[in-house]
């Protein structure tokens, strides 16, 4: 007699936009509610047995993330401003239960006497993981210091929040003549109509800001509009700042640990706050030959309009990068995007994806979501039918919602409990996309199918992007490479006439990508050593530390007066670990290593990578993860090779 089959889950049943509120607020009651009574029984009669336990605990983090995912999501990209403050409640609360539970010495107790000999390699994991986030969390200390942890716990949840919807809410803009946008493309321009004064509103948003900065020849506009993308969240957020990181220091020495970095360092592939700089260094190092060249061949482009110019500023260095391109590389930007219409471009990333990892996306047209213009698509497998999950695509810009690029949880996916959904968000042009934004668009989806493919283990901990926070990019930058191949852009980017990007522009188009490399590798140790030194020195004065960093590691220099700090959001969520951007790139470029240039979708390698790389989700140290793809330890080598390359 066989067992009847388990019931198929099906996808969270969303809300109607406009009941949203109700629903987000009934589901964070319903959450936290299910979290307290599941504690209850581990108190009351806690188990013997350690599987038991360990599942009791992990239901306790399930209704946790579904509660902060959910109010995570809609806090950033709600169009009503009410249920984003509901969202951010959500968190808040969430974040007030968690350290309440991790302080619970008779909950530390409960699983510091388990008796772990009869778990498997992932239960052990997450006995191991639970006894360690106690003692982060400063079960161990006195009454008063555990108050205090509770204390700077809400308080640096706030501070975050604030810091983040200061920039989200701060959108600038100028205000321009018509004949001042010389070299802008005309699709832009017909898009932006001058307003009754007979003058273009250009705003900080990254559909106005990055081509203006690209292709705009009016020095005095892209320098305007520089200083405006540069100014926000400023002042405001200084202050913010200042405290938050006063408060994550207090937070870090309070269980132990000498500052933040080091404190964030334990859990992460480094391992420790001093390797941070010494890994900053490092990169600096590699990158300061290629920038080099960088910067004296832009220059000297800079200088044939300018003869006094003696450096570059990020006011001009996009655009002088892409005359260097059009000049010397022969590659068009404004030629380039016309291959790459929107729709299309969406279209061909799900065919490239699906073909690449087994996957089918089929349109949900009728399911709930929060705008009009957001799409929602059923994953599953090509080779069984099952389900994989649900994602979201929300990919345009619109008044109150999250400015930048992310993927957003919205369920945690758990075997036989709840399938993975996530929500891609971004905020690229309907029409025709910059190629750099074609990348970003594999970059970020790159998470999202790391999120799916990685929701189907036993334990929530372990799900989707729950590897090391310096492992998590390094799947998604992979995932760029394969918008980067001749044949797989052909089979989406085509002109308005119908013709497939033509493979020697492809191939031009990545040379003229190679140049620049050094540029922003420093750029980015830059931002990287901002991140780090404004954790571990706390500095009275952010503006006068951020010029000074800038002029060590960035070959771009300062533009008086700005403060871009104020809305480097990753100052957030990163905290002191932005280098993660670059560990996670050396890794990326080992991984790519394994595949043939000349079959990117070779089933054997692509299937051990998704098997080995995506679906374990957190259940292994990412270190694991790599050797066991790989066949050996990463090494540094490819990425120095990529990097020499350069210039």
């Amino acid at each position: 007699m066989t067992s009847p089959r388990p019931e198929p889950l099906t996808p969270l049943a969303l809300p109607d936009p406009d009941a949203t509120g109700a629903w987000l607020r009934a589901r964070t009651d319903d959450g936290l509610a299910e979290a307290r009574a599941i504690v209850e029984r581990l108190r009351a009669e806690p188990p013997a047995d350690a599987l038991a336990a360990l599942e009791q605990w992990d239901a306790v983090t399930r209704a946790l993330s579904n509660v902060a995912a959910a109010g995570s999501l809609l806090g950033n990209v709600h169009p009503d401003e009410a249920v984003r403050d509901e969202g951010d409640r959500a968190e808040q609360e969430v974040d007030k239960l968690a350290t309440e539970l991790s302080q619970d010495r008779a909950l530390h107790d409960t699983f510091a006497a388990l008796d772990p000999s009869g778990l498997d390699g992932e239960a052990a994991r997450l006995l191991e993981r639970t006894l360690r986030d106690f003692r982060r969390a400063g079960v161990d200390r006195d009454d008063a210091t555990r108050a205090r942890i509770a204390e700077l716990n809400d308080r640096l949840t706030e501070l975050d929040q604030t810091f983040s919807r200061t920039i989200r809410d701060d959108v600038r803009s100028i205000r321009v003549a018509p004949d001042r946008l010389g070299g802008m493309p005309q699709d832009w321009l017909d898009a932006r109509p001058a307003g009754d004064d007979g003058l273009v509103t250009i705003t900080t948003d990254y559909p106005d800001v990055v081509p203006v900065r690209t292709f705009c020849h009016d020095a005095e506009v892209r320098h305007d509009i520089t200083v405006q993308f540069l100014e926000r969240g400023w002042p405001q957020n200084d202050a913010v700042l200042r405290e938050l990181f006063a408060l994550r220091h207090e937070r870090a020495e309070r269980v132990g640990h000498a500052d933040w970095p080091s404190y964030d360092a334990e859990v992460k592939m480094i391992g420790s706050g001093p390797a941070i700089p010494a890994f900053i260094d490092r990169i600096a190092d590699a990158a300061r030959e290629p920038a080099e060249r960088d910067v004296a061949t832009v220059l000297a482009r800079l200088q044939q309009d300018r003869p006094d110019a003696d450096a570059l500023t990020s006011a001009d260095v996009a655009y002088y990068e892409e005359l260097v391109r059009k000049e010397q590389l022969d590659v068009d930007a404004q030629l380039v995007r016309t291959y790459f219409e929107f729709p299309k471009v969406r279209q061909g990333l799900l065919e490239v994806t699906g073909r690449l990892f087994g996957l089918h996306y089929e349109p949900v047209p009728d399911a709930p979501v929060w705008a009009p213009d957001v799409t929602a698509y059923d994953v599953t497998s090509t080779v069984d039918g099952s389900p994989v999950g649900r994602i979201y695509l929300d990919l345009h810009p619109r008044e109150g919602k999250y400015g930048h690029a992310a993927q957003f949880t919205l369920v945690d996916g758990v075997a036989g409990q709840q399938l993975p959904e996530g929500v891609l968000v971004c905020n690229f042009s309907r029409g025709l996309m910059e190629h750099d934004h074609v990348v970003t668009l594999f970059h970020e989806f790159g998470h999202l199918v790391h999120h799916v493919l990685g929701g189907h283990g036993r334990w929530a901990r372990f799900a989707g992007v729950a590897t090391e926070w310096d492992f998590v990019e390094a799947p998604s930058q992979m995932l760029e490479e394969w918008a980067w191949d001749a044949e797989i852009l052909r089979s989406f980017a085509t002109n308005a006439a119908g013709e497939p990007i033509p493979a020697d522009l492809v191939a031009r188009m990545r040379a003229a990508d190679d140049f620049g490399k050094g540029t922003a590798a420093r750029v980015q140790m830059f931002y990287a050593a901002m991140s780090y030194y404004f954790h571990a020195e706390r500095p009275d004065d952010l503006t006068a530390r951020m010029v000074e960093l800038q002029g060590k590691y960035s070959p771009l220099r300062w533009i008086d007066g700005t403060h871009m700090f104020a809305s480097f959001g990753h100052l957030g969520g990163y905290s002191s670990a932005y280098y993660t951007y670059m560990w996670s790139l050396v890794i990326a470029k080992d991984l790519f290593s394994a595949f043939d240039p000349t079959d990117l979708f070779d089933p054997e390698v692509a299937g051990r990578y998704r098997d080995r790389i995506l679906a374990p989700g957190g259940a292994k140290d990412a270190a694991d993860l790599v050797e066991d793809f790989l066949g050996r330890p990463y090494t540094f080598d490819a990425y120095a090779a990529w990097l020499a390359s350069a210039g």
